[in-house]
């Protein structure tokens, strides 16, 4: 019988396409639930649970509520903004103190050649009915838990307000005066001395499970990418994004990842 290790990437209440969610993502609740399903059946083959959690407060650089326009209105989901546009005043930060801030962090961002920042709603605010787990897998979790003695590892993403994160190992640019942002070296090393399957789950393929996993390339030993298998019915792109979301599993494929769906590892 296999044994798996289980990553869940932002199971999140805002990501799933059901009423009331702020960022939903089509096919996110069957994803999450399909996940439920087979962890409950499977619960005696799983040695390790880790979930990251999008873990924001309600304003911060990467959301709508950060921004303005010139003159002073509001700044429309998926808006694109750049450190040249912050500079010419085309948009600015509602709290004008932080321009120069921001057009540090903007430049740096696009100096690294792997990301702009674009504007999302406010989703996952720590606290919020957003921010849950979805409830079905929460409760498949909290079974699992119940049946095997272990603990759940859950870990926040994304606390810092003035530098964004996809990835559940750092934010798109750290920063020195917060720990938070930098590498997580600790969670990267538990994940690789994890010696069963690696299971990777969770929302959005295109965003924070490509992001997170591409760090996992770069800092996992590559057997241990090879015990790596992305479960792609537990993992939805951003509407809009789908090719981006192809373009990542073709990528993960190349470097030696492989790529089920649940029925596939059954």
């Amino acid at each position: 019988m296999s044994a798996y290790d289980l990553l869940i990437i932002d199971p999140q209440n805002d990501f799933l396409d059901v009423q009331g969610a702020a960022l939903p993502v089509p096919g996110a609740n069957a994803d999450m639930q399909r996940l439920a399903g087979w962890l409950t059946i499977h619960a005696d083959q799983v040695r390790h649970i880790t979930v990251t959690l999008d873990s924001h407060a309600s304003v911060g650089v990467e959301r709508t509520t950060f921004w303005q326009q010139a003159d002073g209105g509001v700044v429309a989901p998926f808006t694109l903004i750049t450190a040249a546009q912050v500079q010419q005043g085309v948009y600015r930060p509602r709290h004008v103190a932080l321009t120069g801030e921001v057009v540090a962090y903007l430049q740096a961002l696009e100096a690294s050649g792997q990301r702009q920042l674009i504007v999302w709603p406010v989703h996952c605010v720590t606290g919020t009915w957003g921010h849950n787990i979805h409830s079905g897998l929460s409760d498949a979790i909290a079974a699992w838990e119940l049946q095997t003695g272990r603990v759940c590892h859950k870990v926040l993403k994304g606390q810092n307000p003035l530098t964004e994160q996809y990835s559940a190992f750092k934010a798109e640019v750290p920063r020195a005066d917060d720990e938070r942002t930098m590498l997580n070296r600790t969670l990267i090393h538990k994940i690789s001395a994890q010696g069963a399957t690696l299971l990777v789950a969770g929302e959005a393929l295109s965003h924070c499970v490509a992001a997170s996993v591409t760090d996992l390339m770069q800092e996992l030993p590559v057997d241990r990418l090879r015990q790596t298998v992305l479960l792609t019915d537990c993992m939805s792109p951003v509407a809009g994004f789908e090719a981006a979301g192809a373009e990542f599993l073709e990528g993960a494929r190349a470097a030696g990842l492989q790529t089920r769906t649940l029925v596939e590892l059954d």
